[in-house]
């Protein structure tokens, strides 16, 4: 049983031992892929999973190591992104990035500012309501979403008044936007 991963155009895949690193445009990712029952190789354009056993765990890592060969090359040709939207009904909130976080003002009409961490490798940025979060790795953006959405957990209220707070939109997505104003 294989999987195989197509390699696009200017992206660069070097395996190294169990380690493969692909960089293209919008950086560089390495990921280890370890297991004594899957084969990794790298062959005309195309990186390849294999194995000979038919074990029901072995065939689903062999798939979600190809997922994250296809998140890693997603991430390098363009980059991922997530959005998250800012609901607040008691009290207007301040949003603001600055050095690797995102600080959250008068939310719930504390006077303690509070502080999201973003992942290195990610950026955020404020447009109106809506925090955009952004970089090559699908998992660190992921996770800095949801480190800025428990932030703003809220505790000793009632949460079907207070529905404050910023949410997740959905799942990060392939930032084509840039590429086409690029091309434009």
């Amino acid at each position: 049983m294989e999987k195989i991963v197509e390699i696009p155009e200017g992206i660069e895949v070097n395996l190294e031992g169990d380690s493969l690193a692909i960089k293209g445009p919008r950086g560089e990712l390495r990921r280890e892929f370890k297991d004594p029952e899957i084969k990794t190789g790298v062959e005309k354009g195309r990186i390849v999973f294999s194995t000979e056993s038919r074990k029901r765990k072995t065939s689903a890592l062999l798939g979600t190591w190809a997922a994250l060969a296809r998140n890693m090359i997603g991430g390098v040709s363009y980059g991922w992104v997530c959005r998250l939207r800012l609901v607040y009904s008691h009290f207007p909130v301040k949003l603001k990035v600055e050095e690797g976080r995102l600080v959250i003002q008068n939310f719930l009409g504390e006077r303690k500012s509070r502080v999201a961490r973003l992942l290195p490798g990610t950026e955020a940025r404020v447009e109106k309501d809506e925090v955009i979060v952004t970089g090559a790795d699908k998992e660190l953006v992921g996770q800095a979403c949801a480190n800025i959405e428990q932030t703003c957990t809220i505790k000793g209220r009632d949460r079907r008044v207070f529905g404050d707070g910023i949410w997740i939109l959905g799942k990060p997505e392939v930032d084509k936007g840039d590429k086409d104003e690029e091309s434009a």
